[in-house]
């Protein structure tokens, strides 16, 4: 006896390709960070450092408009991880290494070599931030906290700082301590476990305090005077709102009970 299958119970050809949206702007994170590689090759610190702004600009979008449109993806989170690591983890730290850090193989009493050991350990630690996250986003993540600094705002502290002594006509020779000790803390903030206010958990259609919105338009107008400088001063701010924050629950941690005999 012959008969029909259901549509429903035939078997479903499985889809192939990659959704093309929010993939493109994840390219354009990479591009970014391509591009400031080679431009602080060529002493264009820049050009590099408005690069790796724009990498942050395409790597936010990249989420929001998968999520917005239902497009998000294994292949997309994958390869927006990629993305960020050479965006913000190898052009980041050769950004600073190429405006300052290689002035420290000058110091031979400090072995010559602190400079690109420096900038490794900003890699090394991008690459574990991004693990770490790949990891508790499969587990649920933390909700409305990143643990650790994010890496995009670790190369915006980083290459915003060369970006404001670049713009104020300072060089990295005259600079590399503090260019080292904003590397290696970047670094550090990245594979701690403090958290971080994530903008993931802002809920931009819901009714918020009008001074919220004095304070975006303060922030737009600063940025459009000096971008350099804002630049650098909000993301510098934000990295110590995790020290800060940490510090703040530790002193209001109350104490043990006295026991009395």
């Amino acid at each position: 006896m012959f008969y029909h299958r259901r549509m429903d119970e035939l078997p479903r050809k499985r889809r192939r390709g990659v959704y093309l949206l929010p993939n493109l702007f994840t390219t354009g994170t990479l591009f970014g960070g391509f591009y400031a590689i080679v431009a602080s090759m060529n002493g264009e610190f820049e050009k590099a450092s408005i690069a790796i702004f724009a990498a942050m600009v395409a790597d936010s979008l990249d989420g929001f408009i998968a999520r917005k449109t239902h497009t998000a993806s294994d292949f997309g989170k994958e390869y927006d991880s990629l993305c960020d690591m050479v965006a913000f983890g190898v052009a980041a730290s050769l950004v600073m290494y190429s405006w300052s850090l290689h002035f420290l193989s000058q110091y031979k009493w400090l072995g010559g070599k602190l400079g690109w050991v420096a900038a490794f350990t900003y890699t090394a630690c991008a690459a574990l931030r991004l693990a770490r996250f790949n990891v508790l986003a499969t587990r649920g993540g933390a909700k409305g906290n990143f643990f650790g600094m994010p890496s995009p705002a670790a190369a915006a502290v980083t290459t915003g700082f060369v970006w404001m002594c670049d713009s104020f006509g300072f060089g990295g020779d005259l600079l590399v301590i503090p260019a080292t000790i904003i590397t290696v803390g970047a670094a550090c903030l990245m594979v701690t476990n403090i958290p971080f206010f994530s903008l993931k958990s802002l809920k931009l259609t819901e009714r918020v305090p009008f001074r919220y919105i004095v304070f975006v338009i303060v922030v737009l107008a600063l940025f459009s005077i000096d971008p350099p400088l804002i630049f650098f001063l909000v993301f510098f701010l934000y990295s110590l709102t995790g020290p800060v924050g940490a510090l703040r629950r530790r002193l209001k941690k109350p104490a043990p009970p006295v026991q009395t005999v």
